[in-house]
């Protein structure tokens, strides 16, 4: 990977796939924190918890819609579906990086609605 702004679309893309151990293995720091309210704030943990939603969610749709990198920082913005008949997702994450690893992970979702009063949409 030639920047962080692809390294952390790799880390996604497998991540989704049910890799989780291979992009945490090449993707992510010894001081890897994360801010998902709902698990613990280690790395093991949200990899295994991405790990078992891949299991549980085989079909999943997961589509990177753009990627900015700001120096050490990265922000992705995703379309995601758990299975192809679910509702859209907006799916935020920001990276944090540390030599080249990832440091810090955010990430912030909104499901779309029925009906937007924006027609500009959500993607």
């Amino acid at each position: 990977m030639t920047n962080k702004k692809e390294m952390a679309q790799h880390f996604l893309k497998l991540t989704s796939k049910g890799k989780s151990r291979e992009a945490f293995k090449l993707y992510v720091g010894a001081n890897f924190k994360h801010h998902n309210v709902y698990f613990r704030g280690d790395a093991d943990t949200l990899m295994k918890a991405m790990e078992e939603d891949a299991k549980i969610n085989p079909d999943k749709v997961f589509e990177i819609q753009r990627a900015l990198e700001d120096g050490e920082l990265v922000a992705v913005h995703s379309r995601f579906k758990q299975n192809p008949n679910d509702t859209d997702w907006a799916v935020i994450h920001i990276f944090s990086f540390e030599n080249d690893k990832i440091l810090e992970l955010w990430d912030f979702a909104q499901a779309a609605p029925d009906e937007m009063v924006n027609k500009n949409g959500m993607f």
